[in-house]
């Protein structure tokens, strides 16, 4: 849990940092929408082969690996701003391998928590997890404006130390399994796990996830809820990102930061058998989020950080149970060797959401030049997509069957 914290921190922080550097640098609200951009585009590239490996390789030892990649990539933005040399292509290049190695990371980590909660205690022991992640949200995106008001140079130090910290944990348990267990190395089972993934075709494992998630109606809905909502909030983030540099950073981070209260106080709350029996998969659930988001986003066409706040509130605390849901579902109706190519699938969908809220935000922005017109089309969007969730998705099943046998 360790190094899962010192990730997640450093992940949010750098959510931060990045697009702060492309300001400072004087970059056009448009290049700060491609900076947050190239953090979030590796996900339409790798989540598939991700899930892949994630099934097949020891996780620890892939989650090493990319903790590390991740330090030494932000070790080489600390050297452009040391000597004053950092441009917009190295921004954008640092962002795109770590967004690589952030997916990487989260499927082999979704991987070993697979292995370690009981199917009887999946709810309570992924509230934690859930938990964990949004206190790490709570804690890093502040963070990260607190430190680049200390300077840019710091800001980017300590992601860099967070993310070597989190490798040389996973290394340090990785040895002593290691010498535990002497015959294997963690070496020699990935290598086992790389020939597995040989003898059998990528392109075949990857098949074999979609096939799984089509067994699975809630999954399907859940992923077309989360794409939706994901493209919604996260393009009003990136407007308010690009309309924030007369803002303090401090300011920037606190805004953002409460998601990760929001989180805090679904993923606590989920804990409760009341609100455990609530959240249980249903199409019903998934309808409710989407007219809370309508909300949530409706609220910031005022266009004022208190209410980007309020949004971000919100949408944390609807998001984290639910969440919590679609987790506890996947660990417990989905085969478990089968589990991070389905989850792959289903983050491909969301994440590629936020891919392309990046440049959709930027244009906004650009176009509407700050007002609240951007926010204002964001919620016309949201609205459509819960009336869809709502009264379309549950009722296609059913017009489909009468248009086949017409």
């Amino acid at each position: 849990m360790s190094s899962v914290f010192a990730s997640t921190i450093g992940s949010r922080t750098l959510g931060i940092t990045y697009p702060l550097l492309a300001l400072t640098i004087g970059a056009s609200p448009m290049q700060v929408g491609w900076v947050t951009f190239a953090l979030t585009v590796p996900g339409l590239l790798f989540y598939m082969l991700a899930g892949v490996l994630a099934d097949r390789i020891d996780p620890r030892s892939i989650m090493m690996f990319t903790e590390t990649v991740r330090g030494f990539t932000i070790l080489t933005i600390c050297l452009a701003i040391l000597f004053g040399q950092v441009t917009i292509a190295h921004i954008v290049l640092a962002a795109l391998l770590e967004g690589g190695m952030l997916i990487a990371y989260t499927l082999a980590e979704t991987a070993l928590l697979a292995k370690f909660i009981p199917l009887e205690s999946t709810t309570r022991g992924l509230a934690l997890s859930e938990t964990g992640i949004h206190f790490a949200v709570l804690a890093g995106r502040p963070l990260g404006g607190v430190l680049f008001q200390c300077g840019a140079l710091v800001a980017f130090a300590v992601n860099a130390v967070l993310f070597l910290f989190s490798g040389g944990i996973l290394s340090a348990i990785i040895e002593r399994r290691k010498a535990r267990r002497p015959r294997l190395s963690s070496a020699a089972k990935a290598w086992q796990g790389v020939r597995r993934v040989r003898i059998k075709p990528i392109i075949e494992e990857i098949s074999e996830g979609f096939h799984e998630l089509r067994r699975h109606r809630f999954l399907r809905h859940a992923i077309a809820a989360t794409t939706s909502t994901n493209l919604a909030i996260n393009t009003i983030i990136v407007i308010f990102l690009t309309g924030s540099a007369g803002l303090s950073p401090i300011l920037v981070g606190l805004v953002l930061a409460m998601g990760g209260i929001g989180g805090l106080i679904g993923s606590n709350l989920t804990r409760l058998a009341a609100v455990a029996r609530f959240i249980r998969p249903s199409l019903k659930v998934l309808a409710i989020q989407m007219w809370v988001w309508v909300f949530a986003v409706g609220i910031t066409t005022l266009a004022e950080p208190v209410y980007y706040g309020l949004a971000t509130l919100v949408t944390g605390f609807t998001g984290s149970l639910i969440n919590v849901s679609i987790r506890a579902y996947e660990l417990r109706n989905v085969e478990r060797a089968k589990l991070a190519r389905v989850v792959s699938v289903h983050r491909l969908a969301s994440h590629g959401a936020v891919c392309l809220a990046a440049p959709v935000g930027g244009w906004l922005a650009t176009v509407t030049n700050g007002s609240h017109e951007g926010p204002m089309l964001v919620f016309m969007f949201t609205l459509l997509c819960a009336f869809a969730c709502s009264f379309v998705m549950p009722r296609w099943r059913r017009w489909r069957g009468l248009l086949n046998s017409s």
